[in-house]
């Protein structure tokens, strides 16, 4: 158990190391910035650029709240150090929504009661865009494949599955 004075096991602990540069693509911006080598991209993504939808869990990336997409595929950002995505171009939940309106799979979430607690609904949606983007017409099993690696302790899944199915049907219908 951690037992570190005034801070939470999460905690970011500067190394006090160099910085490194680097230049990377975050929802669609270019971002420059000099960085810890020891900092993970999930705490560049909290820390240095405020986004808070992407979620620490466990911290070992077993349970998918960090998921988030980097070069179009399905990374735990906490198993990912900073300076690895330098060159990348990341999505996180925050880029899902464009001018303010929820994408069609956001919003097919919250129709299906697809989160409840939501902490694990960030890394959730990005799975499920991964999926979608791959596969714009999922079977229940591609689905139940596809989120394999997030966690969910509230819905039992079915909801999760339920929204997938229905952002499937209307991005064909609606996206074509």
């Amino acid at each position: 158990m951690c037992n570190h004075e005034n801070k939470d096991c999460f905690d970011y602990v500067d190394s006090k190391m160099p910085r490194i540069p680097i230049s990377l693509i975050v929802n669609e911006e270019r971002i420059y910035k000099d960085v810890d080598p020891t900092m993970t991209l999930l705490q560049f993504l909290r820390k240095e650029l405020k986004l808070f939808g992407t979620k620490e869990g466990c911290g070992v990336g077993e349970c998918g709240a960090c998921t988030i997409l980097m070069d179009g595929d399905t990374v735990n950002s906490c198993l990912i150090l900073a300076v690895e995505a330098n060159g990348s171009e990341i999505l996180t939940v925050e880029g899902l929504s464009k001018d303010g309106e929820l994408s069609i799979l956001q919003q097919e979430f919250i129709k299906d009661d697809g989160l409840q607690c939501g902490f694990c609904t960030p890394g959730m949606l990005m799975s499920a865009r991964n999926l979608l983007d791959r596969n714009p017409d999922p079977t229940v099993e591609q689905i139940k494949e596809g989120i394999a690696g997030n966690f969910c302790r509230c819905t039992g899944y079915q909801p999760i599955i339920d929204s997938v199915l229905s952002a499937a049907k209307r991005e064909r219908e609606e996206l074509k």
